[in-house]
């Protein structure tokens, strides 16, 4: 399972595991599923591929930083931009780092909070396009123009 080749690529990179990171005991009946604990990891390394690549699983990387602009750096040195979350208590920050970093979605002091009617969809190689709202009818459609001569 990919999700699994993760863990084993954390410990090859020296992350440090702060929780998770195995299988949850389960009833028997649940036990063929692929399930996760949530995990998080602590990395010094942001070049890292656990702090690079897109996992989608319960799994996520603290890197630390010293001020704003490194964390901008970090945040954009990635090849990919889905979204991000920033936490602060600093409206003018919030809105600062937002506009700065290139994902498609910034959530400010939560996460996963999504209204199907904005868009949804990320920069850089996260994604092809956007849906929620009218964007979906531009992405789970193909215009198309027929033009007939009548005689």
């Amino acid at each position: 399972m990919k999700l699994i080749s993760f863990l084993d690529l954390a410990k090859e990179e020296k992350a440090i595991l702060i929780c998770g990171g195995k299988r949850p005991e389960l009833p028997e009946y649940l036990q063929n599923g692929y399930y996760l604990e949530p995990t998080v990891y602590l990395s010094e390394n942001p070049k890292s591929r656990m702090c690079q690549e897109e996992i989608f699983g319960p799994v996520v990387t603290i890197i630390p930083f010293d001020t704003e602009e490194e964390a901008l750096r970090i945040a954009n040195d990635t090849e990919y931009g889905l979204n991000g979350v920033v936490w602060t208590q600093n409206l003018q920050r919030a809105h600062r780092v937002s506009h700065a970093v290139r994902a498609g979605t910034i959530w400010v002091n939560c996460w996963f909070v999504r209204d199907l009617r904005a868009p949804f969809g990320g920069f850089k190689k996260s994604g092809i396009g956007r849906e929620g709202g009218h964007h979906s009818m531009e992405f789970f459609t193909e215009a198309k123009n027929i033009c007939i001569a009548l005689k």
